[in-house]
């Protein structure tokens, strides 16, 4: 018998891949990350009051939001044995938990007005997928933005929860989800969400340790030097603001031969990030082209590895 989480996520991904979350489907349900979104809004409001003790109430907060998680997906995969037809009901289920293909729509949105020359139009598509100004953003920083956008959420999108579900099945995937979810909406250092946050951000930090790091390996496996990708990255992620994305945008800015990071504004405030891979040239519209295709080979190479991973009880003769 197959293993059945890891091929559960085959399944989502090939899913993903071919139709993504179509329009017509979210116009009639939303998604589960915006199902998400409107309890922990409704938590904020309800918790993060000047005179509640705001760390206690953020745990709590992160504690009713994994246990609404967690319930449903628990309860499905009970109800899934380990049959083929069950297998791929736990795929469909995992299906929209998983951002492959909008990840790449995202960034290609950016790369053609890019490549076009046209940056007023590749400045408000990266404003959709980052949070600095982009109407201070040359070409290059664009080229930057949209590369780290790729790494980071290549971990967070598509590695991170694919990983988590293959090693817990459906909880794995959606407990996941929404503790990235938690960590994109309160996990700021924000006066607001400073102490009510943290448990959050905490958490998110810790569930992305591994997956941000096999995503950089992905990356330098799936590149032309992957020896100096691995160099880039193993030197230069703990420079990093963040504990993991410095892994894949590392690895990405080793593979490409370009430095990523930097400083960027934020807020009307120049944030003073540190390089990766500095010392190596701006990044180029070209380079976002390069970008995407590297991340669809490492794509390739995450679903080779899930497919040897539930191929892998039939391997070892395993029952």
């Amino acid at each position: 018998m197959i293993a059945e989480f890891p091929a559960m996520m085959l399944v989502a991904l090939a899913l993903d891949r071919l139709i993504g979350w179509p329009d017509w489907l979210y116009a009639r349900i939303g998604h589960p990350v915006t199902w998400a979104g409107r309890l922990i809004v409704s938590l904020d409001a309800r918790l993060n009051q000047s005179a509640l003790p705001q760390k206690p109430m953020g745990v709590l907060a992160l504690i009713l939001c994994i246990g609404a998680a967690l319930l449903p997906s628990a309860v499905a995969q009970a109800l899934l044995s380990g049959n083929v037809l069950n297998i791929l009901v736990g795929g469909c289920l995992a299906w929209p938990l998983v951002a492959m293909r909008s990840l790449q729509e995202h960034v290609a949105a950016v790369t053609m007005p890019l490549v076009a020359g046209e940056l007023p139009a590749a400045r408000h598509a990266v404003s959709m997928i980052v949070g600095r100004n982009p109407d201070a953003l040359d070409e290059a920083g664009v080229a930057r933005a949209a590369l780290e956008s790729l790494a980071e959420n290549s971990s967070d999108g598509i590695v991170a929860p694919v990983f988590w579900g293959a090693m817990a099945g459906l909880p794995g995937i959606a407990v996941y989800k929404m503790i990235n979810t938690l960590d994109s909406m309160i996990g700021h250092r924000s006066p607001r969400y400073l102490q009510f946050g943290w448990a959050s951000a905490r958490l998110d930090d810790l569930v992305n340790l591994i997956p941000a790091r096999a995503t950089g390996a992905l990356f330098a496996l799936a590149c032309g030097n992957p020896l100096r990708a691995g160099r880039v990255m193993m030197r230069d992620a703990s420079r990093h603001r963040s504990p993991n994305a410095g892994w894949p945008e590392g690895a990405m800015a080793g593979a490409l031969g370009v430095r990523l990071s930097g400083p960027r504004i934020y807020d009307g405030h120049v944030a003073p990030e540190p390089w990766l891979n500095e010392g190596a040239p701006d990044p180029s519209p070209a380079s976002v082209t390069l970008g995407l295709g590297l991340y669809r080979r490492a794509m390739l190479l995450l679903a080779a590895g899930l497919m040897l991973w539930s191929l892998l009880p039939i391997i070892t003769g395993a029952s």
